[in-house]
């Protein structure tokens, strides 16, 4: 009797599975530009202190720019990182 030859069904997936991204290239651009306005929006939030303990700058502190244009932009970024991760891509890879 001749022995059979028995080939497992997972091998040929390990074969056909090359070395791919998890997404497409546009989505990490997308992810880019949402790091960059991440970076933008801290960088609007930042500053307003001074030197000398005694001295509040209550208009430079509460300011438009840090308290709202800054969580504005840092809450778009997030979108936007959000939106890059579930877009399907539309190739594959890279």
């Amino acid at each position: 009797m001749a022995k059979k030859k028995t080939t497992d069904p997972g091998s040929s997936i390990v074969k056909n599975h090359s070395n791919k991204f998890m997404m497409g290239r546009n989505n990490y651009l997308i992810m880019l530009v949402g790091l960059i306005l991440l970076a933008i929006g801290f960088a609007l939030m930042a500053g307003g202190g001074t030197d000398d303990p005694s001295i509040f700058p209550k208009e430079e502190i509460y300011s438009f720019r840090r308290i709202s244009l800054s969580v504005i932009v840092i809450m778009i970024g997030f979108g936007i990182q959000i939106f890059a991760i579930m877009r399907k891509p539309k190739s594959e890879g890279f």
